[in-house]
């Protein structure tokens, strides 16, 4: 054999060095293993010559004919995504060309492409496509073109025409409706088109049209059910952050979630206008606001402790530090948040043992600004300028907050049940900010009453 000379590969022109490095990344893989078994009822785990996990039945396509749309509702975590690369790279070999779209370009990149299970990192041998980012395509060996559509521009699905769709997430699209209706209609190739929709449910009017259309089949898995892929921090940190709650059941198990009848909140509310844990701006104000227990005896309410602010003329939820404290407890725990946020207020209910509330607080720090309510008016008249500021997008979640929001979503007022901590806390924390920023709730004349000649609500 000749010897290579070291030097010569950076004589080479780049379209050459590029096609070196491919060839070298193709021999270097060793991701990919084959996905899917002869047994169609499987479970994914190794057995026999499968000495490794592969696809379970949920992750396998449709076996009929006359689907159009393959959804695969799932959990955080359960191998969506896998499940829509591998799928991908089977129709890749079919057809001539498809259409990949994703929530953000970003998206694209990140998690369909470039992702742990994305399809220029998980691929059969010899059969990686081409990435051309310029041209928003990628390009297999044998010539099949997909082109990357951004679910944030649906125009740009106006025209193009497709043999096949790789939908990720597209219940968390905000325009999905638009960007489905215009896919749908360049939908038309080949003599069976198809779609397969990756997704974490949401409850939105697009995915339940979609789930009853009789040409959808549905696949449903949970985050357990992939337990045996993920890594132990990734499962404890998930698992740990939504197990239990109301969101959970949509996130872990992939429930669609329905609104409760009554409740001033719903998800549609929150999640419109949720952004990302890294995307509050500067806070002109921040607050803790503290709904304290009026118990500390098992079984008795929690303290709600919500961390508040404000920029802009609009509210942003920044954390929920709640849970089941003594007194000392939830003091301890209310300052450090207050140093933590660099807070300029603490909010506190003091219905119940005002002074001694505020003397709570001044024993682990006697300097804090704290701001005193005291609960006059019901619940649910405190409670509704503030949903008012939720339907104008004017409050956002900052990332997730399972146990606040399963509670903002179950509450329904006047029934048996009192509002919960959190939403008490989360109430007052807002009111104080957007003072004289919200509009008067009318009171209902039935509440009102003569005291001394005078009117008192």
């Amino acid at each position: 054999m000749s010897e290579v000379e070291p030097e010569a590969y950076r004589r080479w022109t780049p379209a050459a060095q590029e096609k070196a490095l491919s060839l070298l990344r193709e021999k270097q893989n060793t991701k990919w293993k084959p996905f899917y078994c002869a047994d169609t009822q499987c479970t994914g785990l190794p057995h026999g010559e499968w000495l490794w996990n592969h696809a379970r039945v949920d992750q396998r396509p449709p076996t009929d004919t006359d689907w159009v749309t393959w959804l695969l509702k799932s959990g955080r975590g359960s191998g969506k995504t896998r499940t829509g690369c591998e799928v991908t790279h089977r129709m890749s070999e079919k057809i001539p060309r498809m259409g990949l779209i994703g929530p953000t370009g970003a998206d694209i990149r990140d998690t369909m492409l470039e992702g742990e299970s994305g399809l220029l990192t998980i691929h059969p041998p010899g059969k990686r496509p081409n990435y051309e980012p310029s041209k928003r395509r990628l390009t297999w060996p044998n010539g099949c073109v997909a082109t990357l559509f951004s679910a944030e521009e649906p125009d740009r699905l106006r025209g193009p025409e497709h043999y096949f769709v790789w939908a990720d997430e597209p219940a968390h699209w905000p325009l999905v409706q638009d960007v489905w209706d215009n896919m749908t209609f360049g939908l038309r190739l080949g003599a069976h088109p198809r779609v397969v929709a990756t997704t974490t449910p949401k409850p939105r009017p697009w995915l339940k049209t979609l789930i009853a259309d009789p040409t959808t089949r549905i696949s449903t898995a949970s985050t357990y059910d992939n337990l045996s892929n993920l890594s132990p921090v990734f499962a404890e940190k998930i698992i740990a952050k939504y197990e239990g709650t109301r969101i959970g059941r949509q996130e872990l198990l992939a429930e669609l979630l329905e609104d409760v009848e009554g409740a001033l909140w719903n998800w549609e509310m929150l999640e419109a206008s949720r952004i990302p844990e890294d995307g509050a701006p500067e806070m002109d104000r921040i607050v803790v606001s503290i709904d304290p227990a009026g118990s500390v005896r098992k079984g008795a309410d929690e303290t709600g402790l919500i961390v508040v602010g404000w920029s802009g003329g609009e509210g942003y939820v920044l954390a929920d530090r709640s849970g089941h404290y003594s007194p000392v407890g939830w003091a301890s725990a209310a300052m450090a948040a207050y140093d933590e946020f660099s807070a300029d207020a603490i909010v506190v209910e003091t219905n119940y043992g005002g002074d001694m509330t505020v003397a709570n607080l001044r024993s682990i720090d006697a300097h804090p600004r704290i701001r005193r309510v005291q609960s006059r008016r019901g619940k649910a008249l405190r409670a509704e300028p503030i949903v008012s500021l939720y339907e104008q997008q004017k409050v956002h979640h900052v990332g997730v907050l399972p146990d606040l929001e399963t509670q903002m979503t179950e509450w329904v007022p006047y029934s048996d049940r009192e509002s919960p901590d959190r939403v008490d806390a989360l109430v007052h924390g807002l009111t104080e900010l957007a003072k004289g920023r919200v509009p008067a709730s009318v009171a209902n004349p039935a509440h009102l009453r003569i005291v001394q000649g005078g009117i008192a609500g």
